[in-house]
This record gives structure tokens, sequence and C-alpha cells, in this order.
């Protein structure tokens, strides 16, 4: 099988800082990896891990320090305006489209660009209003749409050139629950499995990239740490349950992370605190046997509100190969050996 997208070293810097102390800033650092044609690949990691800015140098918006990007097999920059035909990008701004437009009159403004014709223009809009259930709304201005209707039209605007490739950044982030589940299942079960469209998606939502994607790069701190099936990620974390405990009155949350992480056989451990409420995540082989003496430790510096014993997840093995968390905020432990 071709890959659709080939990604090779590719280094992106930005300059920080007041102009005589500016220093460089590695947005994304030699980052490789390949997506074959017909794949749904996911790109996972924090907020500000580089996700945005690789997925701009993709789309030849942002232009590499270093490295090199092919799609279809063709290099952005030697073809670039070959590369950009095959490219449909959504990104999960509001501000992508023309407020004071229509969606239709939007979508007739994107075709121009895309250089279809107004009989294919206009089939092609009649195709994705309707696949996209926006017939009753389609002559209204943008401005009085819903989050989730502008991301229907943005999506639609994405698809306007019928592009083999398609970027999605972030593509249900701030959307509601239930329109967040009409997407997912639009970009897995119609654009990608009916439609065989290419689709790089990056999310921080690890629920999302586990129920979507066929393989999954990790990215943190602009690096590329691995890339793998999620099955193979779970099978592969050498401990065999998850310990949460969701906590209160704590005073000291990192004297507490000491005392856990001090414990032998707790790999990994995760502080979150928010709004007075301490969560404690901890991977290890077994919890059952370890209940009592936590249970009693934590006792000694707040109250404990719940417990819950659960098989590994995405963020969980993200934890365990990076030692940072998938949310912000977060005190954490790597373990000895595993730093990246």
């Amino acid at each position: 099988m071709n890959n659709a997208i080939e990604v090779k070293d590719v280094v992106k810097k930005f300059k920080r800082g007041k102009r005589l102390r500016k220093r460089e800033i590695f947005a994304v650092d030699k980052a490789s990896f390949d997506i074959r044609e017909g794949e749904l690949f996911g790109l996972l990691g924090p907020n500000g891990a580089g996700k945005t800015t690789l997925v701009r140098c993709i789309a030849t918006l942002l232009i590499p320090n270093d490295g090199s990007i092919k799609i279809l097999g063709k290099d952005i920059f030697e073809h670039s305006l070959y590369c950009r035909k095959q490219i449909g990008l959504l990104t999960s701004g509001e501000r992508t489209l023309y407020w004071k437009l229509s969606a239709r009159e939007n979508l007739k403004f994107f075709a121009a660009l895309y250089g279809l014709d107004n009989k294919e223009r206009d089939k092609r809009i009649d195709y994705l209003i309707e696949l996209l259930d926006l017939k009753d709304v389609q002559n209204e201005r943008v401005e009085k749409y819903s989050s989730g209707m502008k991301q229907k039209i943005s999506l639609a605007r994405a698809l306007m050139h019928d592009p083999k490739v398609l970027l999605l950044d972030e593509p249900t982030l701030g959307l509601d629950p239930q329109f967040s589940r009409f997407l997912r299942d639009f970009i897995k079960n119609t654009l990608n499995r009916k439609q065989k469209k290419t689709i790089l998606l990056t999310t921080h939502y690890m629920d999302e990239a586990d129920e979507l994607c066929q393989r999954i790069a990790f990215i943190n701190r602009g690096k590329i740490v691995d890339c793998k099936t999620p099955y193979e990620y779970k099978r592969d974390l050498p401990h065999s349950e998850v310990l949460d405990l969701r906590c209160t009155g704590i005073q000291n949350s990192d004297a507490l992370l000491k005392r856990l992480k001090s414990i032998n056989t707790v790999e990994t451990v995760t502080l979150n605190t928010t709004d007075g409420i301490t969560n404690v995540k901890m991977i290890l082989p077994r919890a059952e046997p370890m209940l009592s003496d936590l249970i009693e430790l934590i006792r000694q510096t707040g109250k404990i509100l719940a417990i819950d014993v659960k098989q590994p997840t995405l963020e969980d093995v993200f934890i365990y190969v990076t030692g940072t968390r998938l949310t912000e905020n977060t005190a954490e432990f790597t373990p000895q050996g595993e730093q990246n």
C-alpha cells in the first residue's frame, strides 16, 4: 500500500522573547511518520505539543526549518499546487468562515478559490449540504449558527474540491457531546470507510483517538514519541491495572506525590487538583494488594471520595511513555528509564 503522507525529520522553530534576548522554541522537533492511503491516522498529544504546527506544515501554511513532507509521493514545496489540490483542511477555530455570508454563499466563494466551474460548484454544494443536513439553514447567515453548525460548514468547505487527503485539527474541540458523536461517526464511517479518504486527525481526547484511529502517533514537546495501533499500545504496557482515587482536603500534593512515587511497585503516579478535588492516578501490576496501605496513606492528609480500578487506556499509555498527562496543570512522575 502506498503512503498518502510522508513526514521526515520535520523541524519548525519560532523565536520568542524580547528583541535582544530572543530564544528559539522547537514547536516541532525532527518529527517523522508515514500515513498509508485510506488510513485514519491519529496524532495524539496535550495542548501545546506541536500538533497544530505540524498540521500547518503539512498543509503548506507554514514552512518548516528542516525536513521534508510528501503528499501522495510529491514533495509539498516542489509540487505545492498539486499537493494543495489533494488536501482538505479543517481546524477547530470558528473564524474560518465569513459570518456575514450564508452557508451557501461561503461555499460558493471557496469553490471559486478551488477553481470549480459553476456547474461543478453547484452540484458539489448541493451534495455537501444534503450530506451534512444543512438544507434548511443554507441561506441563513453563518453568524446565526451554533458552534456545531459552523463546524459543519467548515467541514463542507474542506470537502468542496473532493480532496483525497483530509487534515482534521481538533475537529470536536468545544463542541457539545451530541454533535461530537455525530462528527466522529461521520469521519469514521462516511469519510474514511465509504469515501476511502486518507485522514490525519489531531486530538488530545484519548477516547476519540481510541475510537477512530487505526494507528496513533504520540507527540510530546514537538517530538514523535511512538507510533502504533491502539491495541499494540495497550498490549505492550507492562502493567495490568490503573487505580484512580478522587480525594479532597489534600493539603500538600507535592509531599503526597513524593510518598506515592517512593512505593516500589508503582511505576507511574500523577496528581491533578482542580477546585479542591485531587485526582490521583497510578499504574501498577495489581491494585487490590495495595489498596489498604494506599487508603491509609491518603487518609493521613485528606479524605477519599471515590476509588476506581480500571484497565489501561491510551492516556495511561501516554503517561507511562512520556511522563505527562494529556491535560494541563498536572504534577507528574516519570519512572526510571522511561524519560524521553
